[in-house]
C-alpha cells in the first residue's frame, strides 16, 4: 500500500510498543504503515467523517490488521481511551489542532508522546503545547513533492525555550541542513513579498516581519 513521504516519515517516528491515536486518519494509511513497520504497536483510526473511515475500515480490513487497528468516528480527542499514550495529528492547520488540545486538555495528561505536524502556524503549536506540559524531544523536516513539512515530537516534561528557539525550534537550529535551509529560504521570500503589498498603517507588523526576515537571514546565512 503506498503512503507519502510525510506520513512514512511520521511513522518512523513513532515510539516502539506505543499505542496510537490518528486523529484525522483519512483512509487510515499511516495506521497501516505503523503497524506492518513494527508489531508492537497498536493503532486507533479516527476521524470525524464517516466517508474516509468506510474506506479506512476496508484498507483495514485487506491487509488484515482488524486486530491491531481499530476505528472510531469521533472529532478530536472524543476518540481518547485510556490504552492510548501516543497522539499523531498531521495534515491540519496549527489553529485547529490547538483548538483540538485546547477543547480536551486533560486528556494530554495522560499522554507520554505527541507527533504533530501543522500546516501552518507552527510556532504557536509549539508555545502552546509547551506551556502545558510538553517539551520538544525532536524535530524533522520531510520534503513531499514541491512542499517541506514539519514534524514535531513532544514528549511530558516542561523545558524553557528562548523566542528564536520557538520561532525555527530548538532542535531544527542544533540540525539545520539543506532542508532547513530551503524552508527557510522560502519563508523569507514569502515575508519580503508580504513587506511589499502590506499598507503603511501596518507598521507595527511591518517592523515584526522585518525582524524575522532579519534573523532568518542570521540563521540560512551562518
Amino acid at each position: 500500500m503506498k503512503i507519502n513521504a510525510r506520513l512514512k516519515k511520521i511513522g518512523d517516528l513513532a515510539p516502539a510498543n506505543s499505542f496510537c491515536l490518528d486523529i484525522g486518519c483519512d483512509h487510515a494509511l499511516l495506521d497501516i504503515y505503523l503497524v506492518h513497520k513494527n508489531k508492537n504497536i497498536k493503532a486507533v483510526a479516527s476521524d470525524i467523517a464517516e466517508g474516509p473511515l468506510e474506506q479506512a475500515k476496508e484498507n483495514i480490513k485487506r491487509e488484515r490488521l482488524e486486530k491491531e487497528i481499530e476505528v472510531r468516528l469521533g472529532d478530536g480527542l472524543s476518540t481518547y481511551s485510556k490504552e492510548i499514550d501516543t497522539i499523531i495529528i498531521s495534515g491540519m492547520g496549527g489553529r485547529n489542532i490547538i483548538g483540538i488540545c485546547k477543547k480536551d486538555l486533560k486528556i494530554l495528561k495522560n499522554i507520554d508522546t505527541l507527533i504533530i505536524s501543522p500546516n501552518n502556524y507552527q510556532e504557536d503549536v509549539k508555545r502552546y503545547l509547551c506551556k502545558n506540559g510538553f517539551y520538544i524531544e525532536n524535530e524533522e523536516f520531510v520534503k513531499d513533492k514541491k512542499f517541506i513539512y514539519q514534524i514535531i515530537i513532544f514528549k511530558k516534561g516542561k523545558r524553557k525555550y528562548t523566542n528564536i528557539e520557538y520561532f525555527f525550534g530548538p532542535v531544527f537550529l542544533v540540525k539545520k541542513g539543506v532542508l532547513f535551509r530551503e524552508y527557510y529560504e522560502r519563508e523569507m521570500k514569502s515575508r519580503e513579498i508580504l513587506l511589499t503589498i502590506l499598507p503603511g498603517k501596518y507598521k507595527l507588523k511591518k517592523k515584526r516581519i522585518k525582524k524575522e526576515i532579519e534573523m532568518i537571514k542570521n540563521e540560512i546565512e551562518d
